[in-house]
């Protein structure tokens, strides 16, 4: 991984998009097999997860990539309540039990993993080694790369629907969009790794049963409101230039 990261940073972080995309197909008909919902993802998600927080550790990385704490006020976060609403997602359509036990706990486990996994590849990885050379195109890549990444779903063997992913796939870059916003205007990646950690997992619980297109396009537009409101507002009142971060080594 050194090697590789050292000669190209673009080339590490497709490299390492790749693979984890890969990973994910092969897990889903692992699970099957195994008969436990999630449960291969789940193993696969913590080897990824581990594996890239013990090279960034190691590597001296954790400050390029936003892993530690920002030294910009909450406040002008607006306290992150924003993404406290959005995190709650999955839940505007109320409540429900979509798996059984040991299904929810794998689930859960995984979508956590995914949120540090993807945070760090798409808005880490990827973002960080195109700004070197334009910060505007490495915004729209990065955003709009994670939300199209989504489209795997569609023929990794996880049943969603059409309709249904290319909801998704919008939520994806819009959202993607405010956390690299969120990143390299704040300077850490911790609260888009929490909030995304946090979308994902709620998840499990999510009710579709009933929900029509129609609600299902207000509730993306609301979300779509808070997200672009929000973003407008960070671009208003962070600083212009980057912060340096808070590591505890």
């Amino acid at each position: 991984m050194r090697k590789l990261y050292e000669k190209s940073e673009l080339t590490f972080a497709l490299a390492c998009i790749v693979v984890y995309c890969i990973l994910q197909s092969l897990a889903n008909p692992l699970n099957k097999i195994i008969g436990i919902e999630y449960s291969a993802s789940a193993v696969m998600c913590i080897i990824q997860a581990a594996v890239i927080l013990k090279f960034v550790q190691s590597s001296g990385l954790l400050e390029q990539y936003g892993l530690c704490k920002t030294t910009i006020p909450a406040r002008q976060f607006l306290y992150y309540i924003p993404l406290l609403v959005l995190s709650t997602r999955n839940l505007w359509h109320g409540a429900a039990v979509n798996f059984p036990l040991a299904g929810t706990v794998c689930y859960i486990i995984c979508m956590l993993c995914v949120g540090f996994v993807e945070e760090v590849l798409f808005r880490g990885f990827l973002f960080k080694a195109i700004a070197r050379d334009n910060i505007k195109t490495a915004i729209i890549i990065s955003s709009v790369t994670f939300g199209l990444g989504h489209l795997l779903n569609l023929v990794n063997g996880s049943g969603m629907e059409l309709a249904a992913n290319l909801f998704q796939v919008v939520g994806a870059a819009a959202i993607g969009f405010l956390f690299v916003i969120l990143f390299y205007r704040g300077g850490s990646l911790i609260p888009c790794i929490i909030t995304h950690s946090a979308i994902n997992a709620i998840s499990a619980f999510a009710n579709e049963t009933g929900l029509t297109m129609e609600r299902r396009m207000v509730s993306n537009l609301i979300w779509l409101a808070i997200i672009v409101i929000y973003t407008i507002i960070l671009t208003k009142t962070l600083p212009k230039i980057e912060k340096k971060c808070l590591c505890k080594n």
